[in-house]
């Protein structure tokens, strides 16, 4: 009795597992096309280019960084194909089971009509007429419906369109760059274009004794890959040998000063060579006697004699 239970069961769950596997009712397969493109990092590197000479003579240098990375570029064309049906519900068969019995009378009769005309009418009447009717009449199967459709992935196809080796050149726009002169260490940032503007006059180097330091140390660092790129930049001696006589020159109080010391700044820091600073400390005077038309006349015929220096008032200075 036992073994006849069993063989009971056994038999009714295959039943089940064929009524099952037999509702669905399948619709034509979809497929979806798509483009993906791999990219694999090959190289990760920086360039510096701290310009010309290689040894500092200047207070001021603009140092160009740039990020380079090669990539391995390989494209696909992805189709993906998707077997579809309308899943199977019972009570659908209450409104389905007489609409079949319609569309099959309705269809045979479509095929009568078609047989007289020579074929003219179409298919979506002649045959979709006929399956709907089977579909819809059989009380264990939906007729098709591709607003209930359901669908699962039934395969990938993938094809290689491209494959190459690809190079970018980035500017290492508006990011830090590690600077240390002797055991000072400091944090200064590029501008939008990539470029450090390094100054040795102004902070954060005005305020040290550089006198003994003999190279800039550059470093250059990516945060999410520990890529870092690093470089030296010497110091010449001369230099060292300038830059406090150079920062008194620009930065001690100018307003306690006449014109003749004013114009001695000028005149010595253009001796030293640093004739950007020279002129940058100019425009500053000239500013500063803006609203004094007579003391910045003296200041510009005094450059003019003493120091040899014929300067351009900017417009609205007057």
């Amino acid at each position: 009795m036992f073994k006849r239970s069993s063989s009971s069961l056994a038999s009714a769950a295959l039943c089940s597992s064929l009524l099952v596997s037999g509702c669905a009712n399948h619709l034509s397969q979809r497929s979806e096309h798509e483009e993906r493109v791999d990219r694999k990092l090959l190289d990760h590197s920086f360039q510096i280019d701290v310009g010309e000479p290689d040894t500092l003579e200047l207070p001021q240098r603009r140092i160009r960084i740039h990020e380079l990375k090669t990539f391995d570029i390989t494209e696909y064309e992805v189709t993906r194909h998707y077997d579809r049906y309308t899943p199977y519900q019972p009570w659908r068969e209450i409104y389905e089971i007489p609409l079949g019995a319609v569309a099959i009378v309705a269809g045979v009769g479509a095929n009568v009509v078609n047989v007289l005309t020579f074929g003219s009418l179409p298919d979506s009447v002649t045959k979709d007429w006929l399956s709907y009717g089977i579909a819809g009449i059989n009380p264990f199967m939906n007729a098709p419906s591709h607003g209930r459709a359901q669908q699962n992935l039934a395969g990938i196809e993938e094809i290689q369109r491209d494959h190459r080796v690809e190079h970018t050149s980035l500017l290492w726009s508006e990011s830090p760059v590690e600077v240390k002169s002797g055991k000072n260490t400091n944090e200064l940032n590029t501008d939008r274009n990539g470029v450090l503007r390094l100054n040795l006059l102004d902070n954060p180097f005005a305020e040290q004794d550089l006198r003994h330091v003999t190279r800039l140390e550059l470093k250059v660092q990516d945060d999410q890959s520990d890529v870092q790129a690093n470089v030296s930049l010497p110091l010449s001696k001369s230099l060292r040998g300038k830059l406090i006589e150079a920062h008194g020159l620009i930065y001690d109080d100018l307003e306690d000063d006449d014109v003749n010391q004013w114009v001695h700044r000028v005149k010595r820091l253009s001796e030293l060579g640093l004739e950007e600073e020279a002129s940058d400390l100019e425009q500053s005077l000239i500013e500063l006697t803006r609203n004094d038309p007579q003391l910045q006349h003296e200041f510009l015929r005094s450059l003019a004699r003493d120091a040899g220096r014929l300067v351009a008032v900017p417009a609205g200075s007057d």
